[in-house]
Parts: C-alpha cells; sequence; structure tokens
C-alpha cells in the first residue's frame, strides 16, 4: 500500500490489526504513526486503550503481553511501538502476526533501515496487516514534491522559489515540510510561494544564494559571482564548501550534458537534465559560455575543492578562501 491509501483507509476507519512501517525516510513512517496515534482513539479511550512503548526499552514478552489485551469502553485498543528497529529477535512474533487479536491495532515504527522483506515476519504481515516501505527521495524528485505538498495544503510555488527550497533544504522531507510550515504561518492558503517569502520566512537570501551563483558563473558574470562568494564566506554555517561544491557539481555536470542534447525538445532537454523546462535557458547560456574541453577541467577542479572542503590535502586553507580559489579557476 501507498502513503495516500493508506492514510484513506485511516480517515475511512478502514483499519488493520498491524502496521509495519519500515524504510530509511522517517516522514512517511511518522506522518502514519501521528495520523494513527491521533485519531483512531478519542481522549477518554486513550487514557485505558492507548499504549506507546520504545524498541530499547521492550521485548517480544512484553509486545505479546499489551497486543493480546482486550480493551476497555472501547472497540479497539491501540499499542505503538517506536524505534522498533532496537528490538531484539522481532522475528519471534511471527506467531502473534499470523493471528492477531482484531480489537488490536499494534503499529511498528521500524526507521532508518529496511527489513528484510523475504523473512516470514514481514511474509505474515502481508497477509493479515500493512506492510509499508518508506523510501528516501532522490534529489530530482524533491521539487516535484514540494508542488504536491503545497498543492494538497492549497498553496503553490514560483520555479525559482521551489529550486532554493530544494537546493538549501536537501531531500530531508522531515526538514521541508518544517521549513514550509513556517511559511504557512504567515501566508494565507492560495498564495503563490515566491522568493521574497522564502527570504524573509525561512532565510534563504533571494539574491546571494546557490541558484544565482550558478546563473553568474553561467554567464561569467565576474562581479556577481564574487559578490555571492563574499556573501557565503561570511555566512559558511548556511552555506558550507561541502554542499555548495556539490551543487555546483551538479549544474555543470548538466551543462555538460545540455552539449549532447542540442537536437533535443524542450521537453526533453528539461527530462534529461531533470529540470524544470524553466530554466534550461540558464543551461543554454552556460553551454554558450563553456565548451566540453573548459567544462571537463571544472569538474575536475570541483571533485579537487570537494576533497579539500573534507580536509584531503588541505591543513589549513579555510571554505571562504576555497571558494575564492575555485571560482577563479572556474572564470579564469
Amino acid at each position: 500500500m501507498t502513503f495516500d491509501q493508506i492514510i484513506s483507509d485511516l480517515q475511512k476507519k478502514i483499519y488493520y490489526p498491524v502496521y509495519f512501517l519500515t524504510g530509511d525516510e522517517p516522514y512517511y513512517i511518522d506522518e502514519i504513526s501521528s495520523f494513527i496515534e491521533n485519531n483512531i482513539l478519542d481522549d477518554n479511550e486513550k487514557e485505558f486503550n492507548q499504549t506507546i512503548i520504545y524498541g530499547k526499552d521492550s521485548d517480544v514478552a512484553s509486545i505479546f503481553s499489551y497486543a493480546k489485551r482486550f480493551p476497555m469502553m472501547s472497540n479497539y485498543q491501540l499499542v505503538i511501538v517506536k524505534e522498533a528497529q532496537d528490538i531484539d529477535k522481532i522475528e519471534e512474533l511471527v506467531p502473534y502476526i499470523k493471528k492477531p487479536l482484531k480489537s488490536t491495532i499494534l503499529v511498528f515504527c521500524y526507521k532508518y533501515k529496511k527489513f528484510d522483506k523475504r523473512k516470514a515476519f514481514a511474509q505474515s504481515i502481508k497477509k493479515t496487516g500493512v506492510y509499508f516501505e518508506s523510501k528516501k527521495l532522490y534529489e530530482n524528485q524533491i521539487s516535484a514534491w514540494i508542488n504536491e505538498y503545497l498543492r494538497k495544503q492549497d498553496y503553490s510555488i514560483t520555479p525559482k522559489a521551489n529550486l532554493l527550497l530544494s537546493q538549501y533544504i536537501g531531500t530531508d522531507l522531515s526538514k521541508i515540510t518544517n521549513e514550509i510550515g513556517k511559511l504557512f504561518i504567515n501566508i494565507p492558503q492560495k498564495t503563490q510561494i515566491n522568493e521574497d517569502h522564502i527570504e524573509k520566512n525561512i532565510g534563504i537570501s533571494k539574491d546571494y544564494n546557490i541558484f544565482e551563483l550558478q546563473k553568474a558563473l553561467g554567464s561569467k558574470d565576474v562581479f556577481k559571482a564574487n559578490q555571492i562568494i563574499n556573501y557565503f564566506d561570511a555566512n559558511l554555517k548556511e552555506n558550507p564548501a561541502v554542499k555548495v561544491i556539490s551543487i555546483l557539481y551538479g549544474y555543470f555536470s548538466k551543462i555538460l550534458l545540455y552539449h549532447y542534447l542540442k537536437n533535443k525538445s524542450r521537453n526533453e532537454i528539461a527530462s534529461a537534465l531533470s529540470i524544470n523546462p524553466f530554466f534550461i535557458s540558464d543551461y543554454q547560456i552556460g553551454a554558450k559560455n563553456y565548451n566540453i574541453n573548459k567544462l571537463s577541467k571544472i569538474i575536475s577542479l570541483l571533485r579537487e575543492y570537494d576533497m579539500k572542503s573534507k580536509g584531503v590535502e588541505n591543513i589549513s586553507t579555510s571554505d571562504g578562501n576555497l571558494y575564492k580559489e575555485l571560482i577563479y579557476k572556474i572564470l579564469h
């Protein structure tokens, strides 16, 4: 079952006796378990029928004991096992999983890693309950995810503002939703979120950011590129070299790829580069200013400075000076 299917069933009060939520993306696991915790039982029922335990403080015998109890003055009792990845010999719960108590809703939150789906434990859950694998999104999926998440909340977002969020916050969905939550506090629904909103409410500069640096480098605007680098040097906590160099590596790799896509349609180019078609002109400009040979050298430079930013063959050069050296070599 997908995340949306599980939430839809829960909203319709279609419950299963066992939910096993696993995977390396905690966001969906937290969302499902929170919905179950907050919506199945009312406040009066929770006092006697809701139990929340943690894997490191539990064992198979205690989980058996909780799950086998009958509800008091309620149709269900709810048992949520958080950090279930810390339970020793969890497979020994198979006898209960095969014949679960219909009045118990048993939820396992097995985070940060995938459970082996081939094991009898997982196969038993699939027959009697819900087995959900929460997968980490790739970088090229984040932009579309932000668009859809905002759409469901009755907002929209400009391509540039979306890019700022996705590039600065990364692929951690919990962090993304926390930052977007800051926008919801001050911006009414049906608003299209733009770069001004991002700067005012989240603190990402609309003028001095990695997106503007890419544009400056792509157009060989030396003055603007150095302005941004000086800003990064003064704000290294928000702009660490490891992150910035990694993003630039992706940017110049896409310009290199663009050279081999010149006869393709806009949609084909956007798909191949994993970008919004809105930004194709930026890559066109970059390809005009950097030939294939120069791009190959730049990519080698970025690999070199990525290692230096991590301390390899670099004892004392600061991130700020690494930035300045790198940008100079790219532009000259």
